[in-house]
């Protein structure tokens, strides 16, 4: 199997596994005042301590959560019910991950207003127009939002946004801001600390999320980030673990595994990210010269999107019927999110970007990770012009 999905998931790094295995062999609560409950604190906050350190952030920063979209779920439903009075508006730019569409869609049916912030045709939020949508519109209601929220990397077509520009732009306005740097971990460098700048309290970046099973820890494991002058409210009661923040008996076996894969993917991010851009590169090259009209979707630039993304559009082909053929051939690719896999619907991010409700349905994203190799690009490149010449006829016999 030539596995090109590693933006829905990638392999299990062994030396996690061997570490979760290890922690969880042994017992006790790390709430516990005993002497197993000790080792087990400690265990975990060793842990803290080594997440904290390859996201540039304190250790009483980490909250340790399930992944990703409990990361979201916290940082916005958080901010949303801690917000002052009088503040009833989120800014969301488009194209953004539905763990973050949703949440801003359960709170809008709450009373929430949403402002919406249009993308640019390459994927990334303009500073301008986000700065402009936190302060009202017109520049005369700075601090208006209640909250901001933003990707780092748009996890289908790849496209990285500034970072420490947003989370300025965020601090003048008195705004919190929260990244989404689940796509963009162990790829491009992540720093919560130098990405807040000398920001308000309360104000810019206060909060990051990022999930585990990106990096090759445990699915189920992830953490976010949460600046001390943050003022965020709980999701889940029933006890004061990790600032009052998260109850619940914690999870110290997946601490210390995503603990040891997050140092992994940060020790090898340089060497690893020009491996994938290189082999990213010569996909597309290679997709190209068997399908001309296909069209790569995202920031041109190479520098300016993940080193293992390749977001293709291929006119006239359904993206279901392109998918079937290539995993026929052995090929695991997708049509963009995982989390909307099997839903026929078409990507909304790529139609954020201005593209067609039909085109949007012609897409694939071939994603690679720390085990692809040039085998897996050969593999796509021998099969993608037949497949194409395929699909495209399915798709024209659809529609007539």
């Amino acid at each position: 199997m030539h596995y090109l999905d590693h933006a829905a998931t990638t392999d299990l790094r062994p030396e996690a596994a061997e570490e979760w295995l290890r922690v969880a062999g042994e017992t006790g609560n790390a709430s516990s005042t005993h002497a197993a409950g000790q080792r087990a604190r400690r265990i975990l906050e060793e842990s803290r301590e080594r997440i904290a350190g390859v996201l540039d952030a304190e250790p009483i920063e980490i909250v340790l959560t399930s992944g990703g979209t409990e990361s979201v779920n916290l940082a916005l439903q958080g901010l949303w019910r801690a917000r002052d009075a009088g503040r009833e508006r989120i800014v969301l730019p488009d194209g953004e991950h539905h763990a973050t569409l949703d949440t801003v869609a359960a709170l809008a049916a709450s009373g929430a207003g949403v402002r919406p912030v249009p993308i640019d045709p390459t994927g990334r939020i303009p500073v301008a127009a986000f700065a402009d949508a936190l302060s009202g519109g017109d520049g005369s209601r700075p601090g208006a939002a209640a909250l901001a929220t933003a990707l780092v990397a748009n996890n289908e077509v790849g496209t990285l946004n500034d970072a420490p520009a947003l989370s300025q732009a965020a601090a003048a306005a008195g705004v919190p801001l929260h990244l989404d740097a689940v796509a963009a971990l162990g790829h491009v460098p992540v720093s919560f600390r130098t990405w807040r700048g000398a920001a308000n309290p309360g104000s810019g970046l206060v909060a990051l999320s990022v999930a585990g099973h990106k990096i090759g820890a445990p699915v189920g494991t992830g953490a976010l980030v949460v600046a001390r002058s943050a003022r965020l409210a709980a999701l889940l009661h029933g006890g004061a673990q990790q600032r009052g923040l998260r109850a619940g008996t914690q999870d110290v076996a997946g601490a210390a595994a995503l603990a040891v894969a997050a140092e992994r993917a940060e020790a090898e991010r340089a060497v690893e990210a020009a491996r994938l851009a290189s082999l990213r590169d010569a996909l597309v090259a290679g997709i190209r010269a068997q399908v001309p009209d296909a069209a790569l979707l995202g920031d041109p630039d190479p520098a300016g999107r993940l080193p293992g993304n390749a977001h293709l559009l291929f006119p006239g082909a359904p993206s279901e019927s392109l998918l079937f053929l290539l995993d026929v051939a052995g090929i695991s690719a997708s049509a963009g999110s995982a989390c909307q896999a099997g839903v026929a619907e078409p990507s909304h991010v790529v139609q954020a970007l201005g593209r067609s409700e039909q085109e949007a349905r012609s897409v694939i994203r071939f994603s690679l990770g720390r085990t692809s190799s040039p085998a897996d690009v050969d593999a796509v490149v021998a099969v993608i012009g037949d497949a194409y010449r395929r699909a495209s006829g399915a798709g024209t016999a659809a529609r007539s």
